[in-house]
C-alpha cells in the first residue's frame, strides 16, 4: 500500500479518508518573444533541430536532462491535505509568513 503524508503538516492522508491534493510546480528561464534578435531569424530552425537528432542519436539515449537543463529547470511535486491545500490557494507563494527585516537607518 502506498503511504502519503502531507508535505506541510505532516498529517498521515493515506488512511484518514480526506481528500488528497497534488501540487506541481515547475520552474524554468523566463522567454520574452519581444527580444527577437536579427541573428535569430538567420538562423534555420530545421537545420538546427536536424543537428539536435544527430548528436543525440551519437550519444544513445539519455535518462536525464544535461547538466544546463537541470540546473535551469526544476519541478516540484508535493501532497497536500484539504487543510494545507486550502492555505496553499489562498497564499501559493507564501508571502504572508515570509520573514520581513526592519533595518534601521544608521
Amino acid at each position: 500500500m502506498v503511504h502519503f503524508t502531507c508535505d506541510l503538516c505532516g498529517k498521515d492522508i493515506t488512511s484518514s479518508g480526506e481528500d488528497r491534493f497534488v501540487v506541481k510546480m515547475e520552474a524554468f528561464p523566463g522567454f520574452d518573444p519581444n527580444e527577437i534578435k536579427e541573428e535569430d531569424l538567420e538562423d534555420d530552425p530545421m537545420e538546427a533541430v536536424s543537428d539536435m537528432i544527430q548528436r543525440d542519436e551519437a550519444f544513445g539515449p539519455l535518462d536525464h536532462e544535461s547538466a544546463d537543463d537541470a540546473c535551469r529547470r526544476k519541478g516540484f511535486r508535493f501532497d497536500l491535505c484539504p487543510s494545507c491545500h486550502g492555505k496553499f490557494l489562498r497564499d501559493p507563494l507564501g508571502k504572508s509568513h515570509a520573514n520581513v527585516f526592519d533595518f534601521s537607518k544608521n
